[in-house]
């Protein structure tokens, strides 16, 4: 298992390399992942979304992310990647110019982060033993705010989560028109329809398909709804889910002239935080703690953030 573990590890080192070159250089962990997932060539999503139950604690969790974890590791302490918090990550002046080509994960970094890293004489044994333990792998502190808005976004009847995306379009400066797409069909048509107007004084025609799911959404999705923008001319769409968007999903809605917005689960809740729709900030005394709670009546309960 060792061998295999190694084997990962270095595979997923180039392949982090890769996706923070393409994301430009200043990311999250969460982000170089989604990429992966979305991207990758070496790792299936199969294999990135992959989850096994913990013997001990009967809880789920994700093997990959324990390996991309420690991939990540090993380049910060290699000196590929800088970061002061272990969230946000950037690629130094050696991750920026490394050759890709003629990168070699055993040689380049392994040789250099191996006696840095803690516990490197048993990290293996390390592994293993917090896998059988209740962690999950992300090696980050969830926020819990998140996880409970996501809760209350799959409690929603499918309705009401229509009409939370239209308002959250609407926060984020989208004109939604106020009759295309309220009628509520089950078929495949557009949520929603609005008019987007950039610095230049140019409208554009944007329509919304909101869905609320506990699976992923597929590329026959995508295509269904690029469908129901023809009969609305509009120039582009956002797709909204509470949930994830399939690889091939993600694919379908870069082709063509129209490209289609993706907004997944964490997504939404990145756009809440941002635009304090639902939610209210509130600064207290604690140190580093922010309260956050949300204003809709129907949804009664507080969120903290870290």
């Amino acid at each position: 298992m060792a061998n295999r573990q190694i084997e990962i590890e270095n595979k997923a080192m180039k392949e982090i390399l890769i996706a923070m070159h393409n994301l430009g250089g200043q990311v999250t962990r969460k982000q170089v992942l989604q990429e992966l997932r979305d991207n990758s060539d070496v790792f299936s999503e199969k294999e990135i979304d992959a989850t096994r139950t913990s013997k001990k604690s009967g809880k789920i969790y994700h093997p990959f992310q324990w390996k991309f974890n420690f991939a990540v590791k090993h380049l910060i302490l290699a000196g590929f990647i800088d970061t002061e918090n272990g969230h946000d990550l950037e690629l130094s002046k050696k991750g920026r110019n490394v050759d890709i080509n003629k990168f070699d994960a055993n040689k380049d970094v392994r040789s250099i982060s191996e006696a840095k890293f803690p516990h490197h004489k048993a990290k293996n044994e390390v592994f293993i033993e917090k896998i059988e333990g209740d962690q999950d792998g992300t090696n980050e502190i969830e926020e819990p705010w998140r996880q409970q808005l996501l809760d209350a976004l799959m409690k929603m009847n499918p309705k009401k989560f229509e009409l939370f995306c239209r308002g959250l379009l609407t926060k984020m400066g989208i004109d939604v028109d106020d009759e295309k797409g309220v009628q509520y069909v089950a078929d495949g048509g557009i949520d929603g329809f609005g008019y987007v107007r950039s610095d230049d004084y140019r409208t554009t025609r944007v329509a919304l398909q909101a869905k609320r799911w506990q699976g992923k959404v597929s590329a026959p999705e995508i295509d269904k709804f690029r469908g129901a923008m023809d009969k609305f001319n509009a120039e582009f769409g956002i797709f909204i889910t509470n949930s994830d968007f399939t690889r091939e999903a993600v694919k379908t809605a870069r082709e063509g002239t129209r490209i289609i917005t993706l907004i997944n689960g964490d997504q939404i809740c990145d756009l809440v935080a941002k635009y304090n729709y639902y939610v209210e900030p509130v600064t207290t005394r604690t140190i580093a703690l922010k309260v956050v709670t949300l204003r809709n009546p129907k949804c009664q309960f507080k969120l903290e953030r870290k």
